[in-house]
């Protein structure tokens, strides 16, 4: 386990990176295959910064670039990529955030997953200081360090890029370790009313989390519903409440709510349109 309080630095740089990456696998999953000559003409980028960015997304497992070439993968690590999820249902996944922030109070030791959903809440969280913020997710903790008023529990173990967490054995005895007031946390799918992700050792961190915490919150947006996983991880009806947008088809929402699910239906703040 890391504590970190450094000082928090400017990182734009690195963020214009980051969505450029973004707008690059959007596009290159779009069509399947791209040359590279082609990105870089569609982002008025350089050859030079396209292979680097293509170096990267390759070494995360989310493209493949050969031969000239930028070609889609076509498996479910693709869409668990935090790459590909942060570019998706930007709105609905605001409007969450929002409504899951009331669960928050100051003084809590609140624990944060790897999803893309959870970290919308993230540049909120200022406003419930004083907290303790226990994640296993790099980027949380690169929001949050140096925050005043934040204390940050940062979660070793092997670092996995394609989420940009910290997940296995080391992850989950630290967790284990703790008690935490509150978890917020998300899911890949939604499945007979059951969550599920793709992967064993994201189902093993969740599930460490969601013992070691004393109310569980999940947010998931109407997308879920419709989507597939591999491993299941338990149940709606074990959280203490779930967090749905309002694109959400009602009669999951009155199934949910006659199965005795605390459903909270998200409205979009006025500032997101």
């Amino acid at each position: 386990m890391v504590t970190t309080d450094l000082e928090n630095a400017g990182n734009v740089p690195q963020n214009r990176r980051s969505e450029r990456q973004r707008a690059i696998t959007v596009a290159v999953m779009a069509e399947g295959s791209i040359r590279i000559e082609q990105l870089a003409a569609r982002f008025d980028i350089s050859i030079m910064t396209v292979h680097r960015d293509l170096d990267e997304l390759d070494g995360r497992g989310v493209i493949r670039k050969s031969r000239g070439m930028a070609t889609a993968m076509s498996t479910a690590l693709v869409e668990s990529s935090d790459l590909y999820r942060s570019s998706r249902q930007l709105g609905e996944k605001e409007s969450i955030a929002h409504a899951a922030l009331e669960f928050i109070e100051p003084g809590q030791a609140i624990m944060l997953d790897d999803s893309t959903t959870t970290a919308h809440l993230v540049p909120h969280l200022r406003t419930k200081r004083p907290l303790t913020v226990i994640t296993n997710t790099l980027t949380v903790m690169e929001q949050l360090r140096g925050t005043n008023g934040v204390t940050l529990l940062g979660l070793g173990g092997q670092y996995h890029n394609w989420c940009s967490a910290f997940m296995g054995h080391i992850t989950t005895t630290a967790i284990k370790a703790m008690r935490a007031d509150l978890l917020i946390m998300s899911t890949a799918a939604i499945t007979d009313d059951m969550v599920f992700h793709q992967t064993l050792d994201t189902v093993d961190v969740k599930q460490a989390m969601f013992e070691s915490s004393t109310r569980r919150i999940l947010l998931a947006d109407h997308t879920k519903f419709g989507k597939r996983a591999l491993h299941a991880l338990m149940p709606l009806t074990d959280f203490d409440a779930v967090v749905v947008d309002g694109e959400t088809d009602p009669t999951h929402i009155a199934r949910l709510r006659a199965k005795g699910v605390t459903v909270v239906v998200a409205r979009r703040p006025p500032s997101t349109r």
